[in-house]
């Protein structure tokens, strides 16, 4: 590595720790309706969507009418989106006279888009309109994200309430985290895009003649705006075929610092969003430093795996020797393999190179964030809801060691939520084991592999995994738009998202109906270095001893052979 790389590390950290803090503060103001500083003007537009929708602000709703209202919501999402995309041909701003999707893969897109997966079999540029990318895919990189912060305020809302049925009003939620959370951060990314470079108009697709005198059609679009959203809103589907690995998604080395630390800003900050709402910034700090620690862990190792040559190339130097093969060659291996770890431990999906071209370790690590439940970081709001299901989980292991009912901040954990806990802890074995297991055991879908061995059965894991994470991103070169794929990644990617939100809503309206009982002298404390290694070392075994076999069986077995040199 060099300066500049370790520049880039102190510039990322710095870009997502330090304004975390007073993002988290603010956003907990605004879903608690408390005054800020947008109030003068947000306020009123506010005021007048519920006035539109017909939404009393002020009746709050039991978490069964919560979750009724937001699977109501996620369903109409879908429906709508899936008919934008069928009847993509003759609907207004398409330019280029693209047709409507095939039925399977405008399912898969739908459910993506819904899931705030953003899981893409499709090339953006060749395959969507303008009106399709912006009015179909971009409203869902809204509300999808407002969704999940939703969920998580409900869950901070049953941890910190006491001795009532009402943990919130589902639209408001909506509403606020929209209005006041992302379309601001938004604004100001998408400013910031296009001064950078990145596309953001309604013109035709701009037509060129190369050099060799071949005619050349450069898919233009309003860009700038998607993809502020896309990194803010932890989405990651891209404008363009190729991520952000495409110049006019990520045209200069500032684009891609702030794009990445976008990635995972509004999830560092909803750490101390949690921390207001139970009046104990101790629990934020824990919980942060859980996360960095495991963030850090997998940067390291890929990081290491990535500066290492190609056992098949030993003895030529480091440029030559594969290590930058499909790496981002305008910002190197440092900045391709940060990327790579960030946007798997949030659930975000976009690329800057293909981490099919990673080494077997290097490419394992964004795999293994993404077996993990995408709790590093995570999404907006479903990181967090994500960290704290291993919280319970390490406060009921803790409370088995040490004889005493588990309780996490006064609130006992009894067997109706360690029952909805364990449910939790199926999703991921389902959708990437079983269903993965169930792909490559078929003729059919098993031919969608394009490498052979070890690697070729990685391809198929990562992508299971991927979409059941409600991630995106994807090992390249898996044929991934099959009927059979895109019906049975969309079905793992519903279970992936309301496999988790509807226990958690369930875990919430309990743990709002109990009293608090008083923290006492031999409570477990769960903010200290203690439970920090406690909870890591949970997370790890979970994830280790579900998916250990997996991954031997890929990257692992791919890694041995390479050092074998096969």
């Amino acid at each position: 590595m060099q300066v500049q790389d370790y520049g880039l590390l102190l510039a990322f950290f710095v870009l997502v720790l330090v304004p975390a803090p007073f993002l988290g503060r603010f956003i907990h103001q605004v879903m608690e309706g408390q005054r800020n500083v947008l109030s003068p003007v947000l306020g009123p537009l506010e005021r007048a969507c519920y006035r539109l929708g017909g939404v009393d602000a002020e009746r709050e709703q039991g978490w069964k009418t919560y979750a009724l209202a937001l699977v109501a919501f996620s369903l109409a999402s879908l429906v709508t989106l899936f008919a934008i995309l069928m009847l993509q041909g003759v609907l207004p701003l398409n330019p280029e006279g693209l047709p409507g999707l095939e039925w399977t893969l405008a399912f898969n897109t739908a459910v993506s888009f819904m899931t705030n997966t953003n899981w893409q079999a499709y090339s953006g540029e060749a395959s969507l309109s303008y009106f399709s990318q912006m009015i179909g895919l971009g409203v869902q990189n809204f509300v999808s994200p407002a969704v999940g912060l939703a969920v998580l305020v409900v869950f901070c809302r049953g941890i910190a309430r006491r001795s009532t049925d009402s943990i919130g009003n589902f639209w408001v939620d909506l509403t606020r985290a929209v209005l006041y959370v992302l379309l601001p951060l938004c604004l100001l990314l998408a400013l910031f895009l296009v001064w950078q470079g990145v596309p953001q108009t309604f013109a035709d697709y701009a037509h060129a003649v190369t050099l060799q005198g071949a005619d050349q059609s450069i898919p233009l679009g309003p860009a700038a705006s998607q993809i502020a959203i896309k990194q803010l809103g932890t989405n990651g589907g891209g404008f363009f075929g190729v991520n952000s690995a495409h110049p006019f998604e990520n045209p200069s080395a500032w684009s891609n610092l702030l794009e990445l630390a976008s990635i995972i800003l509004i999830p560092a900050a909803l750490v101390f969003t949690f921390g207001h709402y139970v009046k104990d910034l101790r629990q934020s700090r824990a919980l942060l430093a859980t996360m960095l620690v495991l963030f850090v862990i997998g940067l390291g190792v890929t990081l290491y795996a990535e500066y290492q040559p190609n056992p098949a190339l030993a003895g030529l130097p480091i440029e030559q020797g594969g290590s930058l093969e499909g790496k981002e060659s305008r910002f190197g291996i440092a900045a391709s393999a940060l990327w790579a770890v960030t946007t798997t431990a949030a659930s975000n999906g976009s690329v800057n190179a293909m981490h099919d071209s990673f080494s077997a370790l290097g490419g394992m690590i964004p795999m293994f964030n993404m077996m993990l439940g995408e709790i590093i970081f995570g999404g907006v709001g479903a990181g967090l809801y994500g960290m704290l299901l291993f919280v319970l989980i390490a406060v009921f292991l803790a409370g088995l060691m040490i004889g005493r009912s588990p309780e996490y901040l006064g609130k006992k954990l009894e067997a109706r939520e360690v029952r909805l806990l364990v449910a939790t802890l199926l999703v991921m074995p389902i959708g990437v084991l079983v269903f993965c297991g169930l792909a490559i055991s078929l003729d059919g879908p098993a031919a969608s592999i394009t490498n052979p061995g070890a690697h070729g059965f990685s391809q198929a894991l990562y992508a299971y995994t991927s979409g059941t994470a409600n991630n995106g991103s994807a090992f390249a070169g898996f044929g991934a738009n099959t009927p059979f794929h895109n019906l049975m990644i969309g079905l793992a990617m519903l279970i992936g998202r309301f496999g988790y939100i509807l226990p958690i809503m369930a875990i919430a309206g309990s743990l709002a109906a109990k009293k608090r009982a008083p923290l006492g002298a031999n409570s477990f404390p769960t903010h200290g270095p203690l439970f920090v290694t406690l909870l890591t070392l949970t997370i790890l075994l979970v994830g280790g001893l579900t998916f250990l076999p997996a991954l031997a069986l890929g990257p692992i077995a791919e890694h041995l052979a390479q050092l074998q040199g096969f």
